[in-house]
């Protein structure tokens, strides 16, 4: 199916707010095993959520600008998404593992220049090495600041207080958009703005 054809059913039918809702479930869920310290229902579910935070990526990305969301909403599907996504990669060191492929596709491509008239001293010893090492190097110079920033922000998402809420957050807007009640944003708006009505707007929405 095409990502137009995606699109148009993601917005005939409430899918939307289903993987959104069942997202902030996975979410939820995570923090109460992570609490408990349940090792192999916590991997499995973990697991899980990576996968199922693909799914809210696509869809959040397919959503935009087809629906009637607020941006809000997709805002707090693509945390969502990243959050269970990044969880089961807190520790692994992309930057070094990219860095170390990059080495290795640059001393297999120098070999390539041994039959070279000029360039064939790139494809021989330490200049091979050398060359490979510097790629590298470079490589993971420019990486690891990025994924340190990234692990900051996933550390801080994947805190549990930070889930548990963020699960309960995405449950509420799932349900809300649903019910055509509008974002989460839209309600501490109108509860920060002193507009009537947010108390009976929440009541209507738990009732």
């Amino acid at each position: 199916m095409e990502t137009d054809g995606i699109a148009q059913t993601l917005a005939e039918y409430p899918m939307p707010e289903a993987i959104l809702t069942i997202g902030g479930i996975l979410a939820v869920l995570l923090a109460i095993l992570y609490l408990k310290d349940d090792g192999i229902r916590y991997k499995l579910l973990m697991v899980i959520g990576m996968l199922f935070g693909i799914v809210m990526a696509v869809t959040a990305f397919n959503t935009y600008g087809t629906t009637d969301w607020a941006m809000s909403t997709s805002v707090i599907m693509i945390v969502a998404s990243f959050t269970l996504i990044i969880r089961p990669f807190k520790e692994v060191h992309f930057a070094v593992l990219i860095a170390l492929l990059v080495m290795g596709i640059v001393y297999i491509v120098l070999g390539g220049f041994a039959d070279h008239a000029q360039l064939h001293i790139l494809a021989e010893g330490w200049w091979r090495i050398g060359i490979a090492l510097v790629a590298g190097a470079i490589v993971y110079s420019l990486l690891h600041m990025l994924e340190s920033i990234v692990k900051l922000i996933a550390k801080v998402l994947n805190a549990w207080p930070v889930l548990l809420l963020l699960g309960l957050v995405c449950v509420i807007e799932g349900i809300m958009v649903f019910m055509h009640y509008g974002s989460v944003y839209d309600l501490i708006t109108s509860y920060t703005e002193g507009k009537e009505g947010t108390i009976g707007l929440m009541m209507n929405i738990f009732v």
